[in-house]
């Protein structure tokens, strides 16, 4: 599928936030219902939803199902696309499949619904949960803060042509909504890039710093690239994030580079920074496929 980049679309800041919230006749009440805006559209088909937006949507569903009173902290979350997010109404539900003192998992999903009034559940969400205590003695991270924080560096809105980037895609639907900030990288040939979204998750409420970071992380796939999208289409399956701690602040630093491999697949790999130096690490499964539109 070729990419539907135009760089003269204007930015999709004129969205109020990516998702409305909405009560369609005969809603669930299992269920929370949303109408995703323009603002969540992927560069790779007008039809579909960016993955940043609905992982985001997850991690905030899950993170209000447990609140903060249970002194646990997400450290592992996996988001697997099942289908198509499409752009019609959308719902999510959480469970709980291993609840703990100490250690617990917990999943949402996300149905879409489709033309002809049925739902299909297009995207699944499931976290790990450990409990937190005081390990500072024995802290240590695998690398040192970004050198340059996003207020020492040049910002823009989109991802125009800028140095080390093989993609200029501009300000696509979801691209449009999102501030960046480029350096030098540590992996590979492409810039660590600062990134920050500039709507709301969802429409009258404040989006967690948690929330947020995972409505970009799914980004580090399109940065870690070094392929022309006239040729190639590499669009990842699912993202997993590890994390060291919860992160901080709207901005979240991606250092990423994509291995290809020969049999048409590889994975996208990240590591991840916020404000207070090193956050974690990503990683995605990509489908390397030729691009129809040579």
């Amino acid at each position: 599928m070729a990419p539907a980049i135009n760089l003269d679309q204007s930015d999709a800041r004129e969205y109020g936030a990516y998702y409305e919230p909405t009560s369609p006749e005969g809603a669930d009440p299992g269920y929370e219902y949303f109408q995703p805006t323009g603002a969540t559209v992927s560069v790779w088909s007008a039809d579909i939803q960016h993955g940043g937006p609905p992982t985001g949507l997850l991690v905030r569903t899950m993170e209000n199902a447990v609140g903060a009173a249970d002194g646990q902290a997400f450290s592992r979350v996996t988001m697997d696309i099942l289908g198509p997010v499409g752009l019609g109404v959308n719902r999510v539900r959480v469970f709980q499949p291993r609840p703990g003192r100490q250690i617990s998992q917990i999943a949402a999903e996300l149905d879409v619904l489709a033309p002809n009034g049925t739902w299909r559940t297009a995207a699944r969400a499931v976290a790990w949960r450990l409990k937190t205590g005081d390990s500072s003695a024995i802290a240590k991270t695998p690398h040192p803060p970004l050198p340059a924080s996003p207020e020492e560096l040049p910002r823009m809105v989109g991802f125009p042509e800028i140095d080390g980037v093989s993609v200029a895609w501009g300000k696509v639907g979801f691209i449009g909504t999102v501030e960046i900030a480029g350096q030098s990288g540590r992996n590979g040939d492409t810039p660590a890039v600062w990134l920050r979204p500039l709507l709301p998750l969802v429409a009258g409420e404040e989006t967690s710093d948690l929330a947020s970071a995972f409505t970009v992380i799914d980004v580090a796939n399109g940065l870690g690239a070094m392929l022309d999208p006239r040729e190639w289409s590499w669009m990842n399956t699912d993202t997993t994030v590890h994390l060291v701690a919860p992160p901080s602040g709207p901005w979240i630093g991606i250092d990423s580079s994509m291995a290809g491999g020969s049999r048409g697949y590889g994975a996208s790999f990240a590591d991840l920074y916020d404000a207070n130096g090193f956050l974690g690490r990503s990683a995605q499964t990509v489908l390397l496929t030729p691009s129809t539109a040579r």
